[in-house]
């Protein structure tokens, strides 16, 4: 980002460059920096507030003023403090003869495609596998979750990639059945602490652990603190 930035300054249009992460943005030290300290993904601060989300770039806008680099801070942090639990019902079981995640799965899918209606594809399935494919991944970490090596279960795709998507499916759809927009990784929490699918990833990404296959292969199936 801030590369581009100085790409752009050179050919004479003005930039500002919004970081979420004080010591990178001072690192790479954009021609106007503006730093917010808000959860990563949230780079306007609190979603669906737009009064705050206008403040932080009437702030950013104002960088515009100086003649010279500057790097500034916003003078509002908002922390996830990791404590709050978001709320979610999940759909009931529909189809006992399948796995509880592959139900879980084909339950969501009509939360997950109301979501993607009304806010578009940002953060769901689509990176790695499409949102037809999350069921034929799930399947291939239940195997290896089992004891099958990961390049024998049919994973469609690099696993950390992949489950990355799984996630991406589950939270996307949480929009539609939750009743407030939670904090930064509350949907994360809930995902892989409550549903079906979370804990089939940890299981895979367990097994794979213990097989010592390459650490990047699974140690981002999750979050790093897992």
């Amino acid at each position: 980002m801030s590369t581009l930035a100085h790409i752009f300054e050179a050919e004479g249009i003005a930039t500002i460059a919004l970081g979420s992460i004080k010591s990178q943005i001072e690192a790479t030290a954009p021609p106007r920096g503006l730093w917010c300290d808000f959860p990563l993904g949230r780079p306007l601060g609190v979603p669906s507030d737009s009064e705050f989300q206008h403040r932080v770039l009437a702030r950013a806008f104002e960088l515009l003023d100086s003649s010279e680099p500057i790097f500034a801070e916003y003078d509002v942090s908002i922390i996830d403090d990791e404590t709050e639990v978001m709320a979610c019902p999940m759909p009931p079981r529909h189809d006992p003869d399948l796995h509880p995640a592959i139900d879980e799965v084909n339950g969501l899918q009509p939360a997950y495609e109301r979501s993607i209606a009304q806010y578009g594809n940002r953060i769901g399935a689509g990176r790695a596998i499409q949102a037809d494919e999350i069921t034929i991944a799930i399947d291939a970490f239940v195997k290896i979750a089992e004891g099958t090596p990961w390049k024998e279960a049919g994973v469609p795709g690099i696993p950390s990639r992949v489950s990355q998507d799984i996630r991406g499916y589950y939270e996307t759809a949480a929009l539609a059945l939750s009743d407030h927009a939670p904090s930064a990784w509350a949907g994360t929490r809930w995902f892989l602490d409550e549903t079906e699918a979370g804990k089939v990833v940890m299981a895979a990404r367990q097994a794979m652990a213990d097989a010592d296959e390459p650490n990047p292969i699974w140690f981002y199936m999750a979050p790093g603190d897992r």
